[in-house]
């Protein structure tokens, strides 16, 4: 019998689910790449970095001072940022400050040529997952980068509530005032992205891109087709709504004020 496939980010890295006749099982694989974030402005560093990261199976983006680095950041499409702390515009401690204050989460990783210990502290302090001393080996950089996202992975809660919605990440369920929610397993996947963010307006080329790993044409109704659907089981039945439309920008998670 075929059975059918769907594919889905869930803590740090990519699973899919096969569903026959009467179960569901869940599997990791690596199919998709994990998206990185490298702010350099030494040109050669920034090629050096991409080139050996993107051979080890990551996506790599490169900012080449901090407004750019902060922008991107700020799109929450990255998996990890590696941020130099001396950088045009913008330093790496202050797009840092700037993340955490709006609520990122986002693992960093610095990158910088100061070796002194009050430096590396003071990135900590600020919310950094970790700091690599100029010049580095390529293999200590890369073991460091595993361990940031061995870490987050595993504190990330397997259980997320808004308001009265609930998601159960290991079931791969959801249910709202204590009813369960007959979802999909896009829609599940869907919801479990914007309940992941909640508060942050995603675009629908972000969604698209998460959600079924594509490039998001502008004319294409299928985010706001897949939105109208899961907001039938997740707002319609209830008093409070959840998902909600920011016009010209994209969709949101949240409980209205």
């Amino acid at each position: 019998m075929n059975k059918k496939l769907a594919f889905f980010r869930c803590g740090g890295g990519l699973w899919y689910i096969s569903f026959g006749d009467a179960r569901i099982l869940k599997v990791p694989v690596n199919r998709q790449k994990m998206k990185i974030l490298v702010v350099e402005d030494e040109k050669k560093t920034a090629s050096f970095l991409r080139k050996g990261l993107t051979e080890k199976g990551f996506a790599v983006d490169v900012a080449g001072d901090g407004e750019e680095g902060l922008r991107r950041a700020q799109s929450g499409e990255y998996e990890l940022l590696i941020l130099d702390v001396m950088l045009p515009q913008r330093d790496g401690w202050s797009i840092l400050t700037e993340l955490r204050r709006q609520g990122r989460q986002t693992p960093v990783l610095f990158l910088t040529a100061r070796d002194a210990v009050p430096a590396r502290v003071r990135g900590l302090e600020l919310g950094a997952d970790d700091y690599l001393v100029k010049p580095f080996a390529f293999s200590e950089l890369l073991a460091r980068i595993r361990s940031v996202l061995r870490r987050r992975s595993a504190g990330q809660s397997q259980t997320l509530h808004v308001a009265d919605l609930e998601l159960d990440f290991v079931g791969n369920r959801a249910a709202g005032a204590g009813r369960s929610l007959d979802l999909t397993p896009k829609e599940f996947v869907l919801l479990a992205l914007l309940a992941r963010r909640k508060g942050e307006v995603l675009s629908r080329r972000i969604i698209a891109e998460q959600v079924w790993d594509m490039k998001y044409e502008g004319e294409s109704n299928v985010v706001d087709v897949h939105v109208r659907r899961l907001r039938s089981k997740v707002d319609d039945p209830f008093k409070t709504k959840l998902i909600h439309t920011v016009r010209g920008a994209g969709y949101v998670l949240q409980e209205a004020h």
